[in-house]
């Protein structure tokens, strides 16, 4: 029979073990912790020393582009056209956040090779969702004082007013006074210079230097000189310089591919999109941490996920 002391003894002893325990487990979490960090701190090293010798590609442009491609069959989920355009409006108020510069929507139920056909002019029988979804993307990214020139009366469209405004910069309001604005030309030329008077969404037409042809829809270098005088000369400019200048989100592109492959194939930029990521809801888990994403210059990101 134990004595109260000798069941004393061993309680301490177990206790002391148990705390011993407890100390080796927290030294083994503390020196795998310090592993993970260490191992972390290599990747963040070596992707910067990659970066670093990789780098003079992704510089040769000035800006980096970043785009989605996204299957037009996700609208073939929306019950009705109004559910269909609310859809379409959050994808490209998405893209508007994420400062995407190009957006695919890729047609996964057509059998056509070729992606050669206008967004507006296209007329099919059993029409699928892409062209619908590039419609409206391409209805919200054109600033509000140009969609009655630029956008054509379409039934997509019929309930596109239900949309809120992106608010992009160069979404610019009417009062505002910004370095550059968003225009279309007009079928007016300029007497003195032989420019090309541009409508701005302003009061009063501006004039640029080039002669365009009407209905063009150009970016305006408006320049310090706030005079709206027909002598006060603008220039027209590439859509990209708000970006390579002075770091402005510029909206995004609208492209419809007939199908996955043309995303690639006919991508716009000179060497084609340098880095890939695709997702797919059937791909593997992976954490932030552990994604590697060297320097690149054109960047794509593609969902796998389509309705069939």
């Amino acid at each position: 029979m134990e004595t109260p002391v000798t069941k004393k003894k061993k309680t301490k002893k177990i206790k002391r073990e148990e705390m011993e325990k407890q100390r080796t487990d927290e030294s083994v979490d503390e020196d795998e912790a310090a592993a993970t960090s260490a191992e972390r701190k290599k990747k963040k090293k070596n992707r910067k020393e990659g970066g670093e010798a990789n780098g003079e590609e992704a510089k040769c442009d000035g800006v980096q582009t970043l785009s989605i491609a996204v299957a037009g069959s996700i609208i073939d989920n929306a019950q009705s056209p109004e559910l269909a355009t609310r859809l379409a409006g959050q994808i490209a108020r998405a893209a508007t956040i994420f400062r995407i510069n190009e957006v695919i929507v890729f047609d996964d139920k057509t059998k056509t090779n070729t992606s050669n056909i206008s967004i507006w002019d296209a007329v099919e029988k059993n029409e699928s969702g892409a062209l619908f979804m590039a419609r409206i993307l391409n209805y919200l990214d054109i600033p509000q004082y140009l969609r009655r020139t630029l956008v054509p009366r379409h039934n997509d469209l019929r309930h596109a007013g239900l949309l809120p405004p992106l608010d992009a910069p160069h979404h610019a309001r009417k009062h505002e006074w910004v370095p550059y604005r968003e225009g279309v030309t007009l079928d007016k030329k300029s007497t003195a210079g032989g420019g090309t008077f541009v409508d701005v969404g302003l009061h009063k037409a501006v004039c640029i230097q080039q002669p365009f042809e009407p209905g063009l829809r150009v970016t305006v270098a408006m320049g310090s000189k706030r005079s709206l005088d027909d002598d006060c000369l603008r220039q027209a400019v590439d859509r990209s310089e708000p970006s390579k200048n002075m770091g402005l989100y510029w909206g995004y592109n609208v492209r419809y591919a007939s199908n996955i492959s043309c995303v690639f194939k006919e991508c716009p930029y000179q060497g084609g999109y340098d880095y890939s990521i695709g997702t797919s809801e059937r791909g593997d888990k992976i954490s932030s941490g552990d994604l590697e994403i060297p320097k690149f210059r054109a960047r794509m990101l593609h969902k796998f996920s389509v309705v069939t």
